[in-house]
């Protein structure tokens, strides 16, 4: 039997899930691309708790006919009992869908990845990254686009910028989990004793505006450099001014891009990573003000923070938040992150169970 906690939580769901329908049925909704969007969203999101609610009403519906038949005929008893046991699941289904998500959890994200302690191996690393989230990306069935990078010289990235499209699911809810510093222990290229090195990089992942007008910004706000592009180690690639540094004067927000050959692609993709910048600025800003701080843990971690280890010598994957650990690195770095980050999710969603029953 559902406590009535639960009950109270599924009716002011259904009751959402009725508003949003008729909004949608509304043709002046369909006008702003925008709104349209965060609606089709929700809708698709509280469907599923409408499924999983008819489903669970109905087995509780034939469950207590079964046990009535029961009184009068025992055949009926193993019905009940294989009915009880299915309402157990899909009452465990249907808190599942209660748990309160992220709202950015169905946005598209932008990934940047970053070289730090540990130079040229730390860059080799960036893009061992790099290429490990585009392959995870392709083996998933979404989209990426590189917006910006920084080669270094040996082949790697002192920084670079991409962005992660989902068909049917959000983004940013899986790769949210991928904030924060990544350690790689292995024999650098450049080292000829054989001798295990430790570096870095970081990963900082933003959800991305739907619509350019949902964060508003003044050009009187904005401060546009343009600069000649360069490659690795610095030498020019291009012989005009092409690229193009955007600051939000207000904040001292800045993005960068060099990646196209104009300068007008690349001040739209500077302006793509400065709204997604100044999104998860407000949103931790809102976080931090409210009474009960969501438990996320792209909300809560340190951006500073050690969240994986790459052992290369011993083929080894560790996520230090949620205690995973597997001895399949290679098979990892190919594109076989999901139950790496899969360990997070649960982790979060187990959280904000808790928060839930709290």
């Amino acid at each position: 039997m559902v406590d009535d906690t639960l009950t109270a939580s599924v009716s002011a769901l259904l009751d959402e899930h009725a508003r949003v329908q008729e909004e949608l049925s509304d043709p002046a909704v369909h006008a702003d691309a925008g709104r349209a969007k965060k609606l089709t969203r929700r809708y698709a999101e509280l469907d599923k708790v409408a499924a999983a609610a008819r489903h669970f009403a109905q087995l509780e519906a034939d469950h207590a006919a079964a046990v009535e038949l029961a009184a009068d005929d025992a055949d009926f008893a193993s019905e009940a009992k294989r009915l009880a046991a299915e309402m157990d699941t899909a009452e465990g289904e249907l808190k599942d869908l209660l748990v309160p998500s992220d709202p950015d959890d169905s946005r598209d994200a932008i990934i940047e990845i970053k070289a730090g302690e540990g130079g040229d191996e730390s860059a080799l690393f960036a893009g061992d990254l790099l290429r490990m989230y585009q392959r995870w990306i392709d083996s998933r069935g979404w989209s990426s686009q590189i917006l910006d990078a920084t080669h270094s010289d040996l082949g790697g990235y002192k920084d670079v910028s991409m962005a992660v499209k989902a068909k049917n699911d959000g983004a940013y809810g899986w790769v949210k989990f991928e904030g924060g510093v990544h350690r790689v222990q292995r024999v650098p290229v450049t080292e000829s004793q054989g001798r295990i090195h430790t570096s870095a990089a970081g990963v900082l992942v933003f959800p991305e505006v739907d619509e350019p007008e949902e964060v508003q910004l003044d050009e009187h706000d904005l401060r546009i450099d343009v600069y000649r592009s360069s490659g690795p180690g610095g030498q020019s690639v291009n012989t005009t001014d092409s690229a193009v540094r955007i600051t939000h004067l207000p904040t001292g927000i800045t993005a960068s891009c060099q990646n196209e050959k104009s300068q007008l692609q690349n001040k739209e993709a500077a302006m793509r990573m400065l709204r997604a910048r100044i999104l998860a600025k407000q949103a931790e800003e809102a976080a931090a003000e409210a009474a009960d701080i969501r438990r996320s843990q792209v909300r809560t971690v340190d951006r500073s923070e050690r969240i994986r280890t790459y052992n290369f010598p011993e083929n080894r994957i560790t996520d230090h938040r949620t205690g995973y650990k597997a001895y399949n690195l290679d098979q990892v770095l190919t594109g076989d992150l999901d139950p790496v980050i899969g360990s997070c999710r649960d982790a979060d969603k187990a959280a904000r169970l808790d928060a839930l029953g709290d």
